[in-house]
Parts: C-alpha cells; sequence; structure tokens
C-alpha cells in the first residue's frame, strides 16, 4: 500500500515505498497531543496527534486494543520501516530489521505474540530502486518482497511465501489468523488466501487487473478490496505492459465486497476515483476508505465511508492534504488514520491520528460537494434505487400477489413515482392505469360433493383445488400410495395398480425416504398439480388427495390442513381433483390400503371471481424536433410478486410474505432511475418512451401480454421500436450484466458496447427474445427485445429476496445502460432490426425442462382455451422444423394429452432429447398431425 502527500501519491496502502538503511530504534517524539477537528468532521469527538515527523502510515491496531503496527520512514531512512506504536504514549519500538523494504504489518489474534510483514531483505540489505516515473504515476511491484511472520519483538523471521515475483499486501482474520494477501504468482495481480502458517494457499480473484489491500471482515465471512478493471483493448494492454516492467498504475481504483471464499463479488463503488485502504465498521454493514473522489484535481484524498450494498456515500473528514488508511480499534470506539493534517509549514509529513469515534448522521447521504464536502439534496443513484426496493419489498406490502392491498399500495405509489418524474399518463381514460380482468378466487358451488365408501364429506371436511376441472364422477376407488412415478429415482407407486377409468386417492407431500431428500424432488414429485398429471396419465378419471402417513410411521406430523382454495394457472388440470382430511375417513382409507372394494364419486363446479388488475404505465414525450411520428420504445418491468407464498414458492410449505426485492422490486427500481436519467435529456430522444410496471407476470405474464393485445395510449404494436426488460436486476456480481435477446436485433451489440461501457459494467449480450418474462410477448409479436438479468440466487421466490440483499450501486448502474440503450433506440433515424434467431430455451427457473421443441407457449390464452395456443416457436427449434406455427394449439405430444401449459412442462420433463414424437395441433379448427424431435435444453 502506498502513501499520498500533498499534491503528490506516495503510498495507497500495502505496498512499497522507497528503500534505505533505518537506525535501529524509532526516533524520540513529543507525546501526543490533542487537534481540533476540521470543520464538518462530525465523528470526532475527540482528535489526538501520535506522531510527529516523517511518513508515518498504515497504523493497524493490535488486537490487544493498546498498540498498533505501523510502517514509517525518517529523514535519513530510504525506504519503510515496521514500528509498534503504543496507542496512549506514542512511543515507538522496530520491528523489522531495517534491511531492504517493508509494508503492511499486522499482528496475529489473539494475543499479539506474532507478526506480519513483507520485505524485500532477503533480496538484499538495500532499498530497491525506484520506478521510472517517465511512464507516470506507477507503483513499483518489487519482485523480492515475500511475506513474513516474526515474534512480536521482530526476532524468528520466517517466511511463509516463496514463489518468484511480488507477495505483499497481507493482512489476517481476527478469528484464526488466516492471511489475504496480494501476488502475481499466476500471471496478475490477484488475491489469494492462506493459512496462518502459509499453508493451503487458495486464489480468491480472476479477473484482469489489480486486486490488492485486502481485509477481512470482522467475523472474517467477508472480504474488502480495492481493485482496477481495465477495459479490454488499450487500457488492457497497458496494464499488462507495466505488469511485466513489475508496475502498476493505481489511478482508478474502486472497492469490492465478497465472500470470504471470493465468491459473490460485487463492486461497491462506481467513483471512477483512485479509492483505497477499505476498512470495515465495526457493527454496520458499511466501510471507511480514502479516494480523491471529491477532488477534480484528484489530489485531496479524504476518508469517506460507503454501506457494502453501495448507498450511503458519506464524507467523513475535510481536512486539506491527504487522509486516509481508516481502521477502527477492536472494541470499535476509536479509528487511527493517518493524515497530512497539523504538519509544520512547509513540510508534508504524514502521522498516525487516533479519533474517538461517534456514529452519526447529520445529513441524508448524498452526492458531496467538491467545494465544501456538504452533502447534496439531491440523493445518488444508490440511495435513490435502494429506497424504492425498500418501499416495494417491505413486509407492508405482502409480496405484492395479485388482488392483494400491497400489490394496490404498489400501483398507487408508482402513480405517484411517475408523477414526481415529470411522465405523462400512458394508461386507459388518461390515467396511469391499464386495467386487465384476473381470476383472483375461486369458490365451491352448490353441487360440489364428495362421497367415499358410503361415507359424504361434510363442508370443511374436504375442498376441491385451484387447478381442478369441473365434472361429476363416479367409480369405485384406488390408492396409489404417494401418486409419484419417478424412474431416475426408481419410484412407480401406479406400478401393478389398475386405475383407468377409476377415482385415485393419494397421500400429499413425499415420503420421508432418502430418493425424496433434496429439496428439488420433495417440490417437484411434492407438487399436488404434478400429482394430478400422473393420475390423469395413467388412466385416471378424478384425484383425491389426503394428508396421511404411511402405516407405522409414529414420528408422522399432525395433518396440515387443506391447500387453499385459489386460482392456479389460466387453465384446469384436466380432470376433478379434491384434497380431503383424513379425520373421520381412516376405516374406508384402511380398505383401501388393504385394497378393498370402496366406490363413491367425486363432483366439482367451480365459480370464479374475475376481478382487474393493473399495469401502471407513463410516457416521456420526445423532443419535438425531428420526432417519429408514432414510434415508440417501451422500458418495462413487473411490479408484483408472489403475495405469500404457495405453488411458485420455492419454500412452498412457509405461508409469509416473499418480499421479491430483485425478484423484481429491482427491476421498478432501475426503470425508474432510467426514466429519471432520461428525463434529464429528452433532447436526445425522437421517439417517446413508455415506462410500463406490469403485474401478473408471476401467474403467466399477463400484464405484459395484455398490453401487447390492446397496447394503451392509442399505439399500436407496429409502432414499437423495442422492448427493454428488467427483471432481476438487483445482484450484479462480478460487476458482470447478462443481456438476453441481444440475437433480437442486428443491431442491438453495437448499442450495447458503448452504453456497458459508459456504466463501466461487463455486459454478455446473447440469445433470442424469448424467455420466462415479459419481453416474451413483445417478441413474439415482433419486437426487437433486451432482458436485462444479473443472475439466479439461493433466495429466488423465497421470503429470504429481501432488500438488505441488493447490491445498490450495480442496481444504478444497470439503469445507466438501459437509459443509454432506450436513448439510442429512441435516437436513430432508423429502428433496429427484428430477428428471429434459432436459440437455446429459456433457462434458470421452474420453466425450463429436460427437452425441448422450441415451442413458445401463451401464457394467458382465451378463456376457454383447451391445449397450449403458441406464441411462437424458436427457429430451428424441434416444433418449427416439425411445421408448428404461431397460433397453433398444441393438443397432443406423442402418448401426452396436453390440455394446458403444465402439462406442456410435465410433458417435456419426461421426454428424451433425440424422441420423435407426433404432436396433433388445432390450426383454424382443423386437427393437424405433425412428426416432432425433441432437442436438449440447456439449463442454467
Amino acid at each position: 500500500m502506498k502513501r499520498f502527500s500533498l499534491g503528490l501519491l506516495v503510498l495507497v496502502g500495502c505496498a512499497h515505498a522507497p528503500p534505505a538503511p533505518s537506525s535501529p530504534s524509532g526516533p524520540a517524539v513529543p507525546p501526543p497531543r490533542g487537534v481540533e477537528p476540521h470543520a464538518g468532521e462530525t465523528h470526532w469527538k475527540a482528535l489526538r496527534q501520535l506522531t510527529f515527523e516523517g511518513e508515518n502510515a498504515e497504523a493497524y491496531w493490535a488486537f490487544s486494543g493498546q498498540a498498533l503496527t505501523f510502517q514509517a520512514r525518517h529523514e535519513g531512512q530510504g525506504c519503510d520501516r515496521i514500528y509498534w506504536l503504543d496507542a496512549l504514549t506514542g512511543a515507538t519500538r522496530p520491528i523489522s530489521s531495517g534491511e531492504g523494504a517493508t509494508t503492511c504489518a499486522y499482528s496475529f489474534p489473539p494475543d499479539d505474540k506474532e507478526v506480519l510483514y513483507a520485505s524485500t531483505h532477503e533480496g538484499g540489505k538495500a532499498c530497491p530502486p525506484k520506478p521510472d516515473m517517465s511512464l507516470g504515476y506507477v507503483w513499483p511491484l518489487y519482485d523480492t518482497y515475500d511475506i513474513y511472520k516474526a515474534n512480536a519483538d521482530g526476532t524468528n523471521v520466517r517466511p511463509l511465501t516463496r514463489e518468484k515475483g511480488y507477495d505483499a499486501e497481507a493482512t489476517v482474520c481476527p478469528k484464526d489468523g488466516a492471511i489475504v494477501f496480494t501476488s502475481v504468482r499466476d500471471g496478475d495481480l490477484e488475491l489469494y488466501r492462506m493459512d496462518a502458517d502459509g499453508q493451503n494457499v487458495k486464489r480468491l480473484t480472476h479477473t484482469p487487473g489489480y486486486d490488492g489491500g485486502a481485509f477481512f471482515s470482522p467475523d472474517c465471512s467477508k472480504i474488502v478490496w480495492r481493485a482496477s478493471r481495465p477495459a479490454p483493448g488499450k487500457e488492457l494492454e497497458d496494464y499488462q505492459s507495466l505488469l511485466a516492467q513489475g508496475l502498476v498504475r493505481p489511478t482508478k481504483l474502486e472497492l469490492y465486497v465478497a465472500d470470504a471464499d471470493g465468491s459473490n463479488a460485487t463492486q461497491v463503488t462506481y467513483l471512477n476515483a483512485a479509492s483505497f485502504a477499505p476498512a470495515w465498521h465495526p457493527t454496520l454493514p458499511r466501510l471507511l476508505f480514502s479516494t480523491n473522489h471529491g477532488d477534480p484535481k484528484g489530489r485531496e484524498f479524504d476518508i469517506w465511508a460507503v454501506n457494502v450494498d453501495g448507498s450511503g456515500l458519506e464524507r467523513i473528514t475535510t481536512a486539506p492534504g491527504f487522509d486516509g488508511f481508516p481502521l477502527f480499534s477492536p472494541d470499535g470506539k476509536q479509528l487511527a488514520f493517518s493524515s497530512n493534517r497539523a504538519t509544520a509549514a512547509g513540510r508534508h509529513d504524514t502521522n498516525v491520528f487516533i479519533a474517538e469515534w461517534q456514529e452519526t448522521r447529520t445529513r441524508e447521504p448524498g452526492v458531496a460537494s467538491s467545494e465544501t464536502g456538504v452533502a447534496a439534496s439531491e440523493p445518488r443513484p444508490p440511495d435513490r434505487v435502494l429506497e424504492d426496493v425498500r418501499f416495494l419489498a417491505a413486509p407492508e406490502q405482502g409480496g405484492r400477489g395479485i388482488d392483494t392491498p400491497g400489490l394496490e399500495q404498489a400501483a398507487a405509489w408508482l402513480e405517484r413515482r411517475f408523477t414526481a418524474l415529470g411522465l405523462e399518463p400512458a394508461g386507459d381514460a388518461g390515467s396511469f392505469r391499464q386495467r386487465f380482468p384476473v381470476v383472483t378466487a375461486l369458490q365451491a358451488a352448490p353441487g360440489t360433493a364428495l362421497e367415499l365408501g358410503g361415507v359424504r364429506a361434510q363442508e370443511g371436511a374436504f375442498l376441491p383445488l385451484g387447478f381442478s376441472a369441473d365434472g361429476e364422477v363416479k367409480g369405485d376407488f384406488v390408492l396409489a400410495g404417494h401418486g409419484i412415478r419417478a424412474k431416475d429415482l426408481g419410484v412407480d407407486d401406479y406400478a401393478g395398480l389398475a386405475v383407468k377409468g377409476k377415482i385415485v386417492v393419494v397421500r400429499r407431500f413425499v415420503p420421508d425416504t432418502p430418493a425424496f431428500a433434496t429439496p428439488d424432488a420433495q417440490r417437484r414429485h411434492g407438487d399436488l398439480r404434478h400429482k394430478a398429471w400422473v393420475a390423469k396419465e395413467a388412466g385416471a378419471r378424478a384425484l383425491v388427495v389426503v394428508d396421511w402417513p404411511l402405516a407405522g410411521d409414529k414420528n408422522a406430523p399432525a395433518e396440515a390442513g387443506l391447500p387453499a382454495l385459489k386460482p392456479e394457472g389460466a387453465q384446469d388440470a384436466g380432470l376433478p381433483v379434491v384434497a380431503l382430511k383424513r379425520a373421520g375417513f381412516e376405516p374406508v382409507l384402511e380398505k383401501l390400503a388393504k385394497k378393498q372394494k370402496v366406490s363413491g364419486r367425486v363432483a366439482v363446479k367451480l365459480e370464479r371471481v374475475l376481478k382487474d388488475t393493473w399495469n401502471v404505465v407513463a410516457r416521456l414525450p420526445a423532443a419535438k424536433d425531428g420526432t417519429r411520428a408514432s414510434e415508440a420504445v417501451v422500458v418495462g418491468a413487473h411490479y408484483d410478486h408472489l403475495g405469500e407464498g404457495g405453488r411458485g414458492s420455492l419454500a412452498p410449505d412457509r405461508r409469509e410474505p416473499h418480499l421479491g426485492a430483485d425478484d423484481n422490486a429491482s427491476g421498478v427500481a432501475g426503470m425508474l432511475e432510467a426514466a429519471r436519467l432520461l428525463s434529464g435529456q429528452r433532447e436526445r430522444l425522437r421517439r417517446d418512451v413508455y415506462f410500463a410496471a406490469f403485474s401478473g407476470e408471476e401467474t403467466g405474464v399477463l400484464g405484459s401480454t395484455a398490453w401487447t393485445r390492446t397496447p394503451t395510449a392509442g399505439l399500436a404494436m407496429k409502432d414499437v421500436a423495442a422492448m427493454l426488460n428488467l427483471d432481476m436486476v438487483g445482484r450484479l456480481r462480478d460487476n458482470h450484466l447478462t443481456v438476453l435477446g441481444a440475437d433480437s436485433a442486428g443491431e442491438w451489440r453495437e448499442l450495447l458496447a458503448p452504453a456497458c461501457a459508459k456504466a463501466r459494467v461487463r455486459c454478455d449480450g446473447s440469445g433470442d427474445g424469448y424467455g420466462p418474462s415479459d419481453h416474451t410477448p413483445f417478441y413474439a409479436a415482433g419486437v426487437p427485445v433486451l432482458h436485462f438479468f444479473t443472475g439466479t440466487h439461493n433466495d429466488y421466490h423465497k421470503p429470504s429476496d429481501s432488500a438488505e440483499r441488493i447490491n445498490a450501486a450495480g442496481l444504478a448502474q444497470v439503469a445507466l445502460v438501459v437509459s443509454e440503450m432506450a436513448a439510442e433506440v429512441s435516437a436513430r433515424p432508423g429502428r433496429v432490426t427484428y430477428r428471429s434467431v434459432p436459440a437455446p430455451a429459456p433457462v434458470g427457473d421452474a420453466r425450463s425442462f429436460n427437452a425441448s421443441l422450441g415451442t413458445v407457449p401463451d401464457y394467458a390464452p382465451p378463456a376457454g382455451t383447451r391445449g397450449v395456443l403458441l406464441a411462437g416457436v424458436r427457429p430451428g427449434g424441434g416444433a418449427d422444423l416439425g411445421g408448428l406455427k404461431r397460433g397453433d394449439v398444441l393438443v397432443r405430444l406423442g402418448t401426452h394429452e396436453v390440455g394446458s401449459v403444465e402439462d406442456l412442462m410435465y410433458a417435456l420433463n419426461a421426454a428424451r432429447p433425440g424422441e420423435t414424437v407426433t404432436a396433433v395441433v388445432l390450426r383454424e379448427g382443423a386437427e393437424v398431425k405433425l412428426s416432432v424431435t425433441y432437442q436438449e435444453s440447456k439449463r442454467r
């Protein structure tokens, strides 16, 4: 690391400084003195200066909290030496020998009996040569640097690294003494981790650029570090050329945070400045660091703070000169740092200070003025997007399920946000809302009944399920275990049973056996709709589900109760399905278990309650001059989620708000930030930009389908130049943004490159315009699309998808990419060119299958449609090669009847790539048989 002195960068954290011989002990120094904080330094309750001459920096607390290690270069010395510094008296004593250059000293837990530092002394007693500054401001990477451990008094020095090349910038985990350090051993400046004895070295970073100056979080679960990420081309070539000479240029460094093993790396700052020496706040998810961000000339370095999600940027120091290397004491009450303040006139010494810390926030964090350092009233982009995510993902919104107060609250909030941004209403009748009907509730109508072995189930003892078909079935009942057929697990509950034409009874959930130990197996085979499909495939005419444990299961839990009767998709399962309480029916069930004859009937009649839900749509008019009459660009994101869970949940047994922070409060927040950015540059726009917050995405892209069938504000689909969709954009990792649909227009890649470069985000563009989100109906209607996506994670469709897990800084950069793309598409003289290209099946969620045909279902078919209405087929897919077309209704695949999108999903999961079957479709009212071959379905 290196220091900064006034007007010149000299040292910016754990790295190297010019070298020379040193006296055997530190010089005599005056006792610590109190120093007045500079105006605006509100976090200091008291401030003391501990050193008074030379270059003193990187003072790192010992675990006792009574002393610090630091490196110093006094007059007459050519390079830094490592010392102890008494935190109370300021007394110093040397640790390193004074031979070679040394840097980055850190004591070991728990008792400070050993010290870690890097040194060049085995490469020579003299200081290494200074770098050639004709190359500009560069740091040397001395290949004689290795990392050493010594006793606290400097004796018993032994190496922990012996690799050829630079090994330095090491710090220690407070829990077990594990070490994180920087090395060029694999050809680039990367982070590594090793045990306290130097064993088990593991590489943590893998991206070209400088990674260094890392620190562990207090619990050692995370690391933070500084990094450069040179863009491919001249920047990367310059970096690699300097690296080959043992040099690095540190003028553009950003902060990154990752798990301690290097996974889930997120970029915290996008300041386009030299940011370094990050350290953790002792109790908050917050970092302190030094940067020249506030100075346009790049000479003034101050300590700033930022939350680990990139929000809450706050300037901590305001004194002229250099302030850096902040590090909290183990008890979190004091902050040590290095500064040029309080130096004698004409000198530029850097000294060590200790501040008594107070946690205070005198203003909301915002953009700091370079002149005053006072935060402006306008929040920064990460703060804006995080505030929006927090509102939508608050428990008070209840998961934003269809027909819930939380979804209505979100719609009303969106109207207020659009108004505040100066956007025009673009919904129905001059409002922001576009209404469309959805089935919001089901009721069992008179005539619904269940009779089992002469026992009639009373009201409350049974309930139809939301995907049940209407109808009455009389006949014999057959018990089919848990109703599971899973060849891959070696389970077939229907083996040896004659169930054709019968009423099948199955146990709820899955058996407690090793075959069903994984959450995926439990979810897939415990799904009641899947049990209904299996029963129908076996020839059953009706299905009864009962929470009835296996005989002899002494640890069986109490009955879970009946599932809720609520809508589950636009189409039914093709047979009546009811759930039954076992209480009162044990004698009949025992007869079934003994394969005795039991007859009865199942009758279901459901009344569907239709209610309106809303897309919320706004318009940003183009500048008047040169407007492309009536043409528009749509920027969309869905604002609904799963409510309290249910079938779509990956935690289906938990009835609590599924907060949906990433899915898709993040997309809505990104859309609003893009709208704010575009509102400030209307002069660029030649086509109107529509911002559409869609409802009903989680129940089958209902809102976006409604919009494409009846566009708002008098638009026609032929007038939509492009659609940009933000869905799950809140978890940017490794600064890598996935942009799906990049093959849906010939011009997308040439437009993406500068937009991503401006946001300093690495974009990976690929794929056609189909996928399980709101861009699909637009692409099926002939519109070029892009889907911005930061990847799946373990919180997907679970209650744990909460706002505190959002990468606010990354989300703000995604919004910048989207705003640039929207502006460029709007401004182009000609439209981007729609392309229909081959691509793999959509991947990454429950709509990914074992095999693929390249069919694109319409998830919101007209009421009464039996079968799967095709919104499109992928060019080159099995359906396309077999002759299926957009508008066909698929009703059979081989032996499988296809009555709904769910049936198609199950059929694809049961199919084998390469298998050829007959597909039956309805085309213009006539039945058409076509031969199709399944292809492999690629999964994320």
